[in-house]
Parts: C-alpha cells; sequence; structure tokens
C-alpha cells in the first residue's frame, strides 16, 4: 500500500526539483524578449515556479513520513515525533529530503520577495539546483561504498543536473505556447527560443548519454548484462532507454523540421498557427515522455539494481 504512495512522492520531487531549476535556468538565458519581467506574455512564469517549488516541498516532507512510516512498520508509529527525527538525524535520505524541502521554501520566499528579474531567476535556480543534486541521496548513487562512491554519486548528480535543464526547458516551451503567442513580435521571440536551445540541449543530451553509461556500469555491471532481462529493474531500465530515444526522437523533430519550419513561416511574414500548432503537439509527446521516464526512474530507485544481487 505504501509503495505506490513512495514511487508517487519521489516523481513529485523529481519534477519539481527539475522544474523549479531548469526553467529558471531558460528564463535566465532566454531571449531578452521572453525574460521574466520584461514580457507580458511570461505572466505564468512564477505561478509555475512557485507551484513546482510547493510540490517539492510537501513532497520532500512527506517522503520523510513515507521512510519514518517504513522504519517503524506502522503509521501510528511512524508519526510520532521521534521517530521522524530519528529519520532527519541518522538517515542521509531523511537529511537530503529536509534540505530539498528548506531550497523549495527558500526558492518560494525569493520568488516572492525579490522583485522581478535575474536576480530573482538566480536565486531560485540555485535552490533549485541544490534540491536536484540532493536527488542523489534519493537514489542508488547514496547507497555505493568503496571507491566507486564518489564517481558514482558525482556522475549521477550530473545526471540529474543534465536532466533538468530539458525538463525544465521544456515546461517553459510549453507554458510559452500555450499562452498562444499572436504578435509577430512573441512568435519571433519563441523561436529564437528555440533555435537558441539547441545548443544547450545537444550539451544536456550528451551529459545524459556519459553519465548514464557509467551509472548502468556501476548499477548492472558488464557480467550482468545477459541476465539485465530477467530483473524487475533490468526491465524498467529497459523501457526508460526506449522513452528516453523516443523523446530524442522528438527533440530532433523539433530542431531539425519544426524550428525551421516555424522560421519560414514567419520570414514570409504569414501566418503561423498551423507551424505553432505542430510544435505545440510535438513537446506535448515529449514533455509527457519526460514524465513518463521519471515515473521509471522513480519506480526502480526503488527496487534492487543487479549489481547489488
Amino acid at each position: 500500500m505504501l509503495e505506490p504512495a513512495v514511487v508517487a512522492l519521489r516523481l513529485l520531487q523529481y519534477l519539481g526539483a527539475m522544474i523549479l531549476l531548469g526553467s529558471s535556468l531558460f528564463l535566465l538565458y532566454a531571449p531578452p524578449g521572453l525574460r521574466a519581467g520584461q514580457a507580458a506574455a511570461l505572466r505564468w512564469a512564477r505561478p509555475l515556479l512557485l507551484a513546482a517549488g510547493a510540490a517539492l516541498a510537501i513532497a520532500s516532507l512527506l517522503q520523510i513520513a513515507a521512510q519514518s512510516i517504513a522504519l517503524s512498520g506502522s503509521f501510528a508509529e511512524g508519526l510520532k515525533r521521534e521517530t521522524l527525527e530519528a529519520v532527519v538525524a541518522y538517515m542521509p535520505q531523511g537529511k537530503a529530503a529536509l534540505a530539498r524541502a528548506a531550497a523549495a521554501i527558500l526558492a518560494m520566499l525569493a520568488l516572492l520577495l525579490v522583485p522581478a528579474g535575474r536576480l530573482r531567476l538566480g536565486i531560485a535556480a540555485g535552490f533549485g539546483a541544490a534540491a536536484t543534486v540532493s536527488l542523489v541521496w534519493m537514489g542508488h548513487a547514496a547507497a555505493t561504498e568503496g571507491a566507486l562512491g564518489p564517481l558514482h554519486r558525482l556522475s549521477d548528480g550530473l545526471h540529474v543536473l543534465a536532466a533538468a535543464v530539458w525538463i525544465g526547458a521544456l515546461a517553459a516551451f510549453l507554458a510559452l505556447l500555450l499562452a498562444r503567442p499572436r504578435s509577430a513580435e512573441a512568435q519571433h521571440a519563441l523561436h529564437t527560443a528555440l533555435a537558441g536551445f539547441a545548443g544547450v540541449g545537444t550539451a544536456a543530451v550528451a551529459v545524459l548519454l556519459a553519465t548514464g553509461a557509467v551509472n548502468s556500469w556501476i548499477l548492472v555491471g558488464p557480467d550482468r548484462i545477459a541476465s539485465l532481462w530477467t530483473t524487475p529493474y533490468g526491465r524498467l531500465l529497459a523501457l526508460k532507454v526506449v522513452l528516453f530515444l523516443a523523446m530524442l526522437g522528438f527533440a530532433a523533430a523539433n530542431r531539425y523540421r519544426l524550428t525551421p519550419a516555424l522560421a519560414r513561416s514567419l520570414a514570409r511574414t504569414r501566418d503561423a498557427d498551423a507551424e505553432l500548432a505542430a510544435l505545440r503537439r510535438s513537446l506535448t509527446v515529449e514533455a509527457t515522455l519526460g514524465v513518463g521516464v521519471l515515473l521509471l526512474v522513480a519506480w526502480f530507485g526503488t527496487l534492487a539494481p543487479p549489481a547489488a544481487g
């Protein structure tokens, strides 16, 4: 009964931290016409980041309660103050969850109290980065011992940071497209942002591939690849790879087909509604696949990897 709730809480923490970091970064490096506080079209920016922070804070605190319940073996004992304090005081996962909640709350305070602009976004991105890195202690890297431990945690930290850049940008692009920009200036700014993200997105994918290979080598091991399909962990990992490759396919279509099509339409100063609708559909599917990948990560993060056998 508790396991689905734990997976859901893990997913919310992944999404909250990555949107808080990635969407803030997107708004920092986006073209000036798209930056928060400079364009009326970005009224969604602060609510999106506040929602991400709230989801992260609540899910992190609830995870401490879930760990406490699992540790004690009952809801009544798990929700007692002394058990909750023990989880935070003695379990690295509990400390990390409390740190995530604190980072989320501080980011929300900055979003509410600091005037709109780059400083506010920079503070939100900083706390988002801290929360994202702390996700390492929610996964298998935290339990890796010996000489491989530091390497695994470094690799996993870079992995979640790169994922946050991609997921957060997807959330921002979707919000921009769902706002249905009508003016030629807004559509040109959107195209510039899409084209400008190409280099950042490519770098994020390269980091994801490299660190994913390192993490898999540590958790699976070269001598267990043949039997990977026989374990629940291995099957979920394989499905994650399939969804990730599908995401890459949609990202490539956006970069090499749909974004140039939007540019051609804007260059001819004609209506670009069809091109924007195509981008909206494609990014919606890509974002849905991204959520699917994070759900699988949240799920198989609760299972023993082959290397633990």
